[in-house]
């Protein structure tokens, strides 16, 4: 098992930024992957970033050159840098955790981000 826990969200105005953590335990060292997804209020959650075991990373067009995704594999901790924040970035935002060859997937229990105009 995986156990995710999200931090860092907050209220900020438009064109602010914030730093997300995910913070990972348990059963990380097959870990192939880790990302973030958000869900806005009646909307579908949708991907946002993609960071793998080997550190390529992969970004949703709506964030590219935004957001940043990284990680401190000392900590066991993901995050990603959120700058230039949109109102349409208000969502909670989730960290999922991936084990490819299982199938397996673990979920944190989100955290919010509200982005005023």
């Amino acid at each position: 098992q995986v156990q995710l826990v999200e931090s860092g969200g907050g209220l900020v105005q438009a064109g602010g930024s914030l730093r997300l953590s995910c913070a990972a335990s348990g059963s990380i060292f097959d870990i192939d992957a880790m990302g973030w997804y958000r869900q806005a209020p009646g909307k579908a959650r949708e991907w946002v970033a993609t960071i793998t075991s080997g550190g390529s990373t992969d970004y949703a067009v709506s964030v590219k050159g935004r957001f940043t995704i990284s990680r401190d594999n000392a900590k066991n901790t993901m995050y990603m840098q959120m700058n230039s924040l949109k109102p349409e970035d208000t969502a909670v935002y989730y960290c999922r955790a991936a084990k490819l060859p299982t199938g397996s997937y673990y979920w944190g229990q989100g955290t919010q981000v509200t982005v005023s105009s």
